[in-house]
């Protein structure tokens, strides 16, 4: 269970991270809501935290900023004392087909996406090493798992932290530190709210539940891999797709 835990998630202010955090929503929780911009998102997700019982602390700061990630870290545990759950949701996209994506797109989105997990993984060590407990789950993409058209920069970054999620795991399940990843299919969020009636029937062609997936349905799998009965399972992709992709 998520009670008495502090819990940080990364991209916390709107989407399948507010989701996230109002699934720690607890009575005795600190949940520590990370974003870069849209601050105001942020308040309205902390606002909802709060209702749910839990403690909620706004924590902006860039993921991939090596110096800022640091400062954060030791912010939270100079306050809390330990911390028990981290949820890298962070993420951007640069879409563009690939003879004509830019490097900087390239780079962005690595940093972001992958630079990101591998920053806040390694900042949380240090305190979940200490307590000799600690969750670390971080939000991929079937796209990195089925490849898609116009995203080579982001299906390689979310292909990238299955497998720093895996080697991770070998290292630390010793200290009881388990790390696993969610791999979401298509969920209904603005981005997918946008779309034609003609691309949005083209989509639900492709996932055999016949219908996009809920930022909540995500939240729980995170919450359940973060929960104590989740303790014995490390090194894992929980896949959230609705039957789109089975691997």
């Amino acid at each position: 269970m998520a009670q008495n835990k502090v819990v940080l998630i990364t991209g916390a202010s709107r989407g399948i991270g507010r989701a996230i955090a109002l699934a720690f929503a607890e009575p005795g929780s600190a949940v520590i809501l990370n974003y870069r911009s849209g601050s105001e998102a942020a308040e309205k997700t902390a606002e909802a935290v709060r209702q749910g019982g839990a403690q909620a602390v706004l924590c902006p700061f860039d993921v991939a900023q090596p110096e800022a990630v640091k400062a954060a870290f030791k912010d939270i545990t100079d306050t809390f004392g330990r911390l028990d759950v981290l949820v890298n949701n962070a993420g951007i996209t640069r879409d563009n087909i690939f003879p004509r994506l830019k490097e900087s797109d390239w780079d962005d989105v690595l940093a972001v996406n992958l630079k990101g997990v591998f920053l806040c993984c390694q900042a949380a060590m240090r305190p979940m090493l200490k307590q000799r407990f600690g969750r670390i789950i971080t939000i991929t993409s079937v796209v990195g798992f089925t490849g898609n058209a116009g995203q080579c920069n982001y299906a390689a970054a979310k292909a990238g932290i299955m497998g720093l999620t895996r080697s991770l795991a070998r290292e630390v399940i010793s200290r009881n530190i388990t790390v696993n990843a969610v791999a979401p299919g298509y969920i209904e969020t603005e981005m997918t709210q946008a779309l034609s009636e003609e691309a949005r029937r083209a989509l639900l062609e492709q996932i055999p539940a016949g219908r996009t997936g809920t930022p909540e349905e995500v939240a729980a799998a995170v919450r359940f891999l973060a929960s104590d009965e989740a303790g014995y399972i490390t090194g894992q992709v929980l896949h959230v797709n609705g039957g789109m992709y089975m691997g």
